[in-house]
């Protein structure tokens, strides 16, 4: 340190025919980029060393990038605003913005740090595979609560920085030290913010929804894809997005199709004749899944569920290891169930029955001409 600022001050002699104010912006303005230079330089060696055999922490020196580049210009100024022959009052606002900077840096360092720390936790739990129940549910509270802790760290990091202006101290204390009126109206103004913040520390605990859950959400069924600290945006089957507020799955009911398991009982309802054979159907049925990709082998049944007027009501449940596994499966059950039926069992297709009850109304009709052709005759 003592030589850069020998160094400094040699550059300060260099430039002693300039104005005061100008050569100490140019000393800064040189410290500045030389730390720079000294970062590309040592992530460019970083690069280089860790790229063939630690690419992991490389990753990690990555994510890092910003915050050492902010703490070595930091650095920098810490060295040079004392020896940069700079006016007292621009001295004093390079050194106000200085602790600005060092008090932003810490709340940088602290989110940057619990991200890398939650990444490195959920290295073990992988939620792209096909039992994923466990890896969903620490996936969930992990990012949950790191938002709500992000959002806490950035909104005492703001804080700091203005408490460490005058007035806004000032104000705050006076805030604080005065009647609950102040109090009352800032809680209501900040009742959306601080409910969703509540609602998401709530939800991670309890975990009502998860991420990748089915859900069914205001009529539509989706699956979660993201959950921030204020709002879950759920994917849609067509792929539309629908944004929810964090509180409405603390308030409001709402379908979970994945709450214990990913696995699923899909149905498949159909409508035939009271001819049907229900036997032969139920074998087919067994047969359509036993073939098909979608089903997981544990479930298959057909059961009669309604016998009305003119038709039988059959009710066809099949297993799946997801919600669209269970969908795809449901539809092939029900392309492959009608061609069956249609090609080996026309009779059990729905029939109507009707059963005419006026047929000597009709003789009695008929048979009208003829005595009124008589009745002429005898006239």
């Amino acid at each position: 340190m003592d030589l850069l600022r020998s160094a400094l001050n040699s550059a300060e002699s260099w430039l002693d025919w300039l104005p005061a104010p100008v050569v100490g912006l140019i000393v800064i303005a040189l410290a500045v980029t030389i730390a720079l230079a000294l970062h590309l330089w040592a992530r460019r060696l970083t690069r280089r060393l860790l790229s063939g055999r630690y690419p992991f922490a490389l990753t990690i020196t990555t994510r890092l990038r910003g915050v050492t580049r902010l703490a070595i210009v930091v650095i920098a100024l810490i060295i040079v605003l004392p020896v940069a022959p700079i006016p007292q009052d621009l001295r004093f606002v390079l050194a106000r913005v200085l602790i600005m900077a060092i008090i932003g840096l810490i709340g940088w360092a602290a989110i940057v740090t619990l991200n890398i720390a939650a990444d490195l936790y959920l290295l073990r739990f992988q939620i792209d595979t096909a039992d994923n129940l466990l890896a969903r549910k620490h996936n969930t509270q992990v990012r949950v609560l790191l938002r709500a802790t992000d959002a806490m760290i950035a909104l005492f990091t703001i804080g700091a920085a203005l408490m460490t202006f005058e007035a806004v101290r000032q104000y705050g204390v006076s805030l604080f030290a005065s009647a609950g009126v102040a109090g009352i109206v800032a809680g209501l103004a900040a009742r959306p913010v601080l409910s969703n913040l509540m609602a998401g520390v709530q939800l991670a605990m309890t975990q009502p929804i998860r991420l990748d859950d089915a859900v069914v959400v205001e009529g539509e069924w989706g699956t979660i894809e993201e959950i921030t600290s204020t709002y879950v945006v759920v994917r849609i089957w067509d792929l539309r997005r629908l944004i929810v507020p964090l509180s409405y799955f603390i308030e409001k009911p709402f379908q979970n199709w994945t709450r214990e398991s990913s696995a699923l009982l899909g149905s498949a309802m159909f409508y035939v004749d009271y001819r049907a054979p229900v036997g032969v159907i139920r074998e087919k049925l067994k047969d359509i899944c036993q073939n098909s990709k979608g089903w997981n082998g544990e479930n298959v049944a057909l059961q009669v569920t309604d016998a009305k007027q003119n038709t039988i009501e059959l009710r066809a449940l099949m297993s799946a290891n997801s919600a669209g596994q269970a969908f795809s499966l449901r539809c092939e059950v029900r392309e492959k169930m009608i061609d069956f039926l249609q090609r080996e069992h026309p009779e059990a297709l729905p029939t109507s029955r009707q059963i005419s009850l006026d047929g000597d109304t009709r003789e009695q009709e008929a048979a009208k001409p003829e005595q009124a052709r008589r009745a002429a005759r005898g006239s």
